[in-house]
């Protein structure tokens, strides 16, 4: 009786939670159909807060409710290098790329990240390689996140893992495509709180009973005291400094190559955004990162026999929490899962329609043609999502870090030489972006990390790297260029129409950059 009772105050709980983000779908669906420009990036209008937390809350995804506590239950403190890493990143990417992404952006009238990269090394190609890269492994991340989504609303309603599949993904695809842009960042923002406060209510509450941190590691170092070492379980990567680095570096860094996040710059208010970001960012990253992988430590104490490694907060949530802290654990569970799949599957409408639609099909598409085929690549990209997860691909880890990994390979080193270098091209790009991401696929799909010690991202990271390096002398930079990083780096002021928005709202392809250089 007690357990039917439990099912129905979290399915309440549950079910509250997610008529609450369609409303805000629907909230916004006016404002996003006026404009494609506020459908795909929401006018530009985003404050600190609000960039900050959809930024990091679309970062973290699943994986930091299934994958990290699954790591830590298997691995032990290891695991703790991704959260170092993780702990700076937003950091780090607002700080790099902030301000100068937001300036270029602007100064290229560009909507999306691929698009940004073409205008800024005038190159179709790049535009052609980029949105074949961010289709492919946007969905293999968004598969990892359907994943999670069906396993956790398993564990939470009882049904079969595909009906909760459809339940989950449903809601996700449905206020997406209602409110564009906007409905993506303000639940992410919403379900960034529920996020931390999940999460922290739970491990102080674990902690009391464990005795605090000193408790849980000597209750640790009972099971395996290997579990307490930097180098993992049995000291599996002992002086395997490569790739302890390579996890450092994949979240400290690699959130400057994924372009769901990366759109975070190009839609801020203005440049003075970054500075209160930047504080929202990093307080928040404090409290959350690496909480989820504590509870994977308390797991290895209290699940010593869990069959499914990466079910640990859901099974840790129903057997030793009261019942409103479960319910709410799982609401975060799902939050997480929720903010980085609407993410994703925005970014990969846009790139399918206004990357290769508008692009390539039709260039004269209507500014409501264009929001509708908007709607429609984000709802066919969920229906794929749906098919491929019923069948469940590899583990949500896996996936996920396969996935981030090809993406920040692919795409970090040339966002990063966009608004730093006057020397970079569309031949040392196209040869980064090439050379990163096919290194990562090759080094995680013949497991050369354990012959080599090296992580598959810091292999990728390197070969990017000497892609730009060798690639750059074969090709020309833009004869513009050198005049708009100076005023980039310098913070030039913006056209007065183009700050307004006017001239995208005319055209969405409009020359800005002959704008920009009349006005000089």
């Amino acid at each position: 009786m007690k357990g039917v009772v439990q099912l129905k105050v979290d399915a309440i709980v549950f079910l509250v939670y997610l008529l609450g983000l369609l409303v805000v779908g629907i909230y916004f669906s006016r404002k996003a159909s006026k404009s494609v420009d506020n459908y795909l990036l929401g006018g530009r209008s985003l404050g600190p807060a609000v960039t900050a937390l959809t930024m990091q809350s679309s970062a973290m995804s699943g994986y930091m409710f299934m994958g990290g506590p699954a790591l830590a239950f298997q691995q032990g403190w290891y695991a703790l290098w991704y959260a170092f890493g993780d702990a700076g990143g937003a950091i780090v990417n607002l700080s790099v790329l902030g301000k100068r992404m937001r300036r270029m952006s602007e100064i290229l009238g560009a909507l999306s990240p691929i698009e940004y990269l073409e205008k800024r090394f005038d190159s179709p190609a790049i535009r052609i390689v980029g949105s074949v890269i961010s289709i492919i492994f946007l969905f293999g991340y968004v598969f990892a996140q359907f994943i999670a989504s069906g396993k956790a609303l398993e564990q939470l309603t009882g049904l079969p893992y595909s009906m909760a599949l459809l339940i989950g993904v449903g809601v996700i695809i449905s206020y997406t495509v209602t409110g564009g842009y906007l409905a993506v960042v303000w639940t992410d923002f919403i379900q960034g709180i529920i996020m931390v406060v999940g999460v922290v209510g739970i491990a102080i509450f674990g902690f009391i009973n464990l005795g605090g941190l000193s408790g849980l590691n000597e209750q640790i170092a009972q099971v395996d005291p290997s579990y307490l070492s930097p180098w993992g379980k049995d000291l599996a990567y002992v002086g395997q400094w490569g790739v302890v680095l390579g996890a450092v570096l994949i979240y400290s860094i690699g959130y400057m190559g994924l372009p769901h996040v990366v759109v975070r710059h190009m839609s801020m208010k203005s440049t003075k955004t970054v500075k209160g970001a930047i504080l929202y960012a990093a307080t928040w990253n404090q409290l959350f990162v690496f909480t989820p992988y504590l509870l994977g430590f308390m797991a290895i104490v209290l699940l010593p026999n869990l069959g499914d490694p990466e079910m640990v907060i859901p099974t840790l949530a129903y057997e030793f929490f009261p019942g409103i802290l479960a319910a709410i654990l799982l609401s975060a569970v799902m939050a997480a899962i929720m903010s980085t799949s609407d993410s994703i599957l925005m970014q990969a409408g846009t790139i399918l329609s206004r990357d290769i639609y508008l692009r390539f099909i039709d260039k004269n598409a209507s500014q409501n043609k264009m929001v509708s085929i908007s709607r429609l690549s984000i709802l066919a990209a969920g229906v794929v999502g749906v098919i491929v997860a019923i069948y469940q691909p590899p583990s949500v880890f896996g996936l996920v870090i396969f996935s981030f990994g090809v993406l920040g390979n692919s795409f970090m080193v040339p966002y990063v030489a966009s608004v730093y270098s006057k020397k970079a091209n569309k031949i040392g790009v196209l040869c980064a972006m090439i050379a990163g991401g096919v290194t990562n696929i090759i080094w995680t799909s013949m497991e050369l990390q354990d012959i080599t010690f090296l992580h598959p991202f810091l292999a990728g990271l390197i070969m990017s790297i000497l892609g730009m390096l060798v690639g750059n002398p074969f090709g020309k930079k833009p004869l513009w260029i050198d005049d708009v990083l100076n005023d980039v780096k310098n913070g030039y002021n913006v056209p007065y129409s183009l700050d307004k928005n006017v001239s995208r709202d005319l055209n969405p392809e409009a020359s800005n950059i002959s704008k920009y250089i009349d006005s000089k």
